[in-house]
């Protein structure tokens, strides 16, 4: 029955891939605009019940990436076991707090030595709890390269990030509290059967997740010292926030990106969301906040909420030059990694949510600091699809890094 209703879902799947393809390009359009990745294929949240608390469970008595449980899921991919995981971590004064992810593990023992981990850090897929990808069908087809990992005989780690499954706020565009989740998600991956208990680790994200990545880098030598990070990929990441919001603001995706990031942070930071919006604008993103991207559908629910906030939305010009809203775009805007650190970096050139000069110039940073970069650039490519387009060379990059190949760098090259 288990091999029935994978095939019944490839195939649900293949068709929505042909109807998109044969012509229902305002699906993409949208999807591109918007600048969430949404993963074809049909599916629905699954009932959060009890896996996702930690009432009862003396997190302060655990270590940072302790597994408190996991549970087996059953529709994994094919040659692959997959857990839901729920597993301690650092929240942003340092106190302990329960995060949940997915570990993929190819069929098999662990090798000696234990598995190579590839870090997967995903992008927005909502700001409240139950938007959690471990709660969702399409979770499998939303991780970017998966076959590809999985044949290579990686584990993957999948963080849902704070406040997604756990209990809210989620820390929307927070990237000290992003890669503290995906380094504890790699510690609890290695306590998960058949991956072994290996150091070397890869991260790879999009978006959100590209933004998540970088700041794992950032965080790695400080924060969790006993693993090893061979190199950071990306597509398409959020780096300098202030820019990526002034640049959108007044399209569906920038104003759907703003909105979600003044109510998670005034909920985080308790920062003055009424001060910067008009009134009319509060109930409709409260609305936005309480919906989910996982599917092709909820892009369309988003719409009409989203052509309210294009009528009535800020009532400040200037959102980047006001405190305390600068001060948290400065402090969740990636700086240039440790030097040495290998990085790649995908992105499309017609993205018109994180432009492609911005992606440009954070790669200049990182050449200055002594960070190799390689830059892959994908003509014609808009932001919802550059993880699935830039995940092939993204995983060959990350092989040659595991098998301790010199980094390559266009660094100086026109």
């Amino acid at each position: 029955m288990k091999d029935v209703g994978r095939r019944g879902r490839a195939a649900a799947s293949r068709m929505l891939d042909r109807i998109v393809k044969s012509g229902h390009m305002i699906v993409v359009a949208l999807l591109s605009t918007l600048g969430l990745f949404c993963a074809a294929g049909l599916s629905g949240a699954a009932a959060q019940g009890d896996f996702y608390s930690a009432a009862g469970v003396d997190l302060a008595a655990l270590r940072p990436g302790a597994l408190i449980r996991s549970q087996a899921i059953w529709w994994a991919p094919n040659g692959t076991r997959a857990y839901r995981v729920l597993y301690r971590s650092s929240g942003l004064r340092d106190e302990p707090i329960a995060v949940s992810g997915v570990v993929i593990v190819p069929d098999g023992p662990a090798p000696a030595g234990g598995r190579k981990i590839v870090a997967w850090a995903h992008p927005t897929t909502g700001v409240v709890s139950r938007c959690a990808p471990s709660l969702a069908r399409v979770l499998f087809r939303s991780i970017q390269g998966l076959d590809i990992m999985a044949r290579r005989g990686y584990a993957v780690a999948a963080t849902d990030y704070p406040g997604l499954g756990t209990a809210g706020p989620h820390p929307y565009l927070v990237g000290e509290s992003e890669g503290r989740a995906v380094l504890d998600s790699v510690r609890a991956a290695r306590q998960v059967p058949g991956v072994g208990d290996g150091r070397a680790f890869a991260v790879w994200g999009h978006s959100q997740g590209g933004q998540a990545a970088l700041f794992t880098g950032l965080l790695a030598r400080s924060y969790a010292p006993d693993l090893d990070l061979v190199g950071v990929s990306a597509a398409a990441p959020a780096t300098e926030l202030g820019t990526l919001m002034s640049d959108d603001m007044g399209t569906p995706g920038g104003d759907n990106l703003t909105a979600m990031t003044l109510w998670a942070w005034a909920k985080v930071f308790g920062a003055p969301m009424d001060k910067v919006v008009t009134p009319q604008a509060v109930p409709v993103i409260d609305r936005l906040a309480g919906m989910c991207i996982e599917r092709f559908f909820d892009v369309f629910a988003r719409r009409g909420p989203s052509r309210q906030l294009a009528r009535s939305f800020l009532s400040v010009d200037d959102l980047p030059e006001l405190q305390p809203w600068r001060s948290l775009m400065e402090e969740s805007t990636p700086g240039p990694l440790p030097a040495g650190m290998p990085v790649f970096l995908a992105q499309g050139t017609t993205d018109n949510i994180v432009d492609p000069k911005v992606t440009s110039a954070y790669m200049e940073q990182l050449c200055r600091a002594g960070s190799p970069v390689r830059m892959q650039w994908l003509p014609g490519v808009g932001h919802a699809f550059a993880a699935r387009d830039g995940a092939p060379a993204a995983m060959r990059w990350i092989a040659d890094r595991f098998a301790g190949a010199p980094a390559p760098s266009d660094c100086g090259r026109p």
